[in-house]
């Protein structure tokens, strides 16, 4: 089962300018959120994109940031399981049954 995001709150950047095309990303990301265009990663699926930091720990040219940990990710399987709690705990934007953070 691929998990999604709520739309439009993933902190998931890269700057293709700094990517060097070693195609890590798209080997790490356990989302396939990345793949390789030419001799750059693009970012083919950003709201599928779990937070779990492996594609910026990987990214030797730092051309990927994410803010990992938790994130919004956490919403989405506490709603799978209907437990109702704050989404980040931060003021990420996103919100989860009324709830906004």
């Amino acid at each position: 089962m691929k998990f999604r995001y709520l739309k439009n709150v993933v902190t998931l950047k890269l700057d293709q300018g700094k990517c060097n095309g070693c195609g890590i990303c798209t080997e790490v990301c356990p989302q396939q959120v990345f793949t390789l265009e030419g001799k750059v990663s693009s970012i083919a699926d950003r709201d599928a994109c779990l937070e779990c930091g492996a594609c910026a720990r990987n990214c030797a040219p730092g051309a990927i940031s994410v803010r990992a940990g938790v994130g919004c990710a956490y919403a989405v399987l506490m709603d799978m399981y209907n437990i109702k709690s704050r989404c980040c705990g931060d003021d990420c934007g996103c919100s989860l049954d009324g709830i906004q953070c």
